[in-house]
């Protein structure tokens, strides 16, 4: 959250600059008295703005928080939603959540965090459309970016109906650490269990539209099908959890 108050503090102070550039305009030009009074005005409304925004982002992670907390056997995962904008949160709903899409960085050593700020960047930078529902890091942790609610821009035709989870990883194999994997197992576990899915509809990039993503899990077949299996015992698990969680 301190990171979102940043940005949102960072508009908004381009926008007071413009104003006080603007006051300083029509000042050379003799009409301080009214500009200063319309100024205040201004300021004064665009401080209210950004209180908004503030506790607007603050509620709504909050929400999707407690949301994730009604469901047990969760890893443990910080929610840093992005901001909406069309070229990496648009707001758009899931139509039906039918699968899950792993992915890599394809950003040796990266961060979950850089990754994150990165998707968070492309509302200004309108470099590309991209964006996924998770990042998971080398150490294993876990940031989710996007409501499990909306869509993502990571799986093409698969965008309206699956969640996304991207990995960051330490080389150009694209093998991820003990950490990333372990995290991934729990989290793909968790949201299979939660959302009425199977390790079958555990999919890869790959399996969407032939790129070479997760590249390790592509190039490694076997790999890919012993971590649906550890999927599978994952699921296992969460559900035992659950059960108990219901009984107390």
């Amino acid at each position: 959250m301190k990171r979102k108050k940043k940005r949102i503090r960072t508009r908004w102070n381009i926008k007071v600059f413009v104003i006080y550039a603007v006051t300083l305009f029509f000042i050379i030009f003799g009409v301080k008295t009214a500009v200063v009074k319309v100024v205040g005005l201004i300021q004064s409304r665009t401080e209210e703005q950004y209180q908004e925004d503030i506790e607007e982002a603050e509620e709504e992670e909050e929400e999707e928080t407690a949301n994730n907390a009604d469901f047990p056997g969760a890893p443990p995962f910080t929610v840093d939603l992005l901001d909406i904008n069309e070229y990496s949160r648009p707001g758009i709903a899931l139509e039906k959540i039918n699968g899950i899409v792993i992915h890599y960085t394809a950003n040796p050593k990266s961060t979950a965090k850089q990754n994150r700020d990165y998707f968070e960047g492309l509302k200004d930078s309108h470099e590309t459309k991209a964006s996924s529902h998770f990042v998971v890091g080398i150490k294993g942790e876990i940031v989710q970016c996007i409501p499990s609610s909306e869509i993502s821009y990571a799986s093409n035709s698969r965008n309206s109906d699956t969640l996304s989870i991207e990995c960051c990883h330490k080389d150009k194999s694209g093998k991820f650490t003990k950490e990333t994997y372990q995290s991934l197992v729990e989290l793909v576990g968790w949201l299979c269990q939660r959302f009425g899915l199977t390790s079958e509809q555990v999919i890869r990039h790959y399996d969407v539209t032939g790129k070479n993503c997760p590249k390790y899990f592509v190039e490694h077949e076997d790999e890919w099908e012993q971590f649906k299996k550890d999927v599978d015992v994952q699921i296992a698990v969460v559900e035992q959890e659950v059960e108990t969680a219901s009984q107390q």
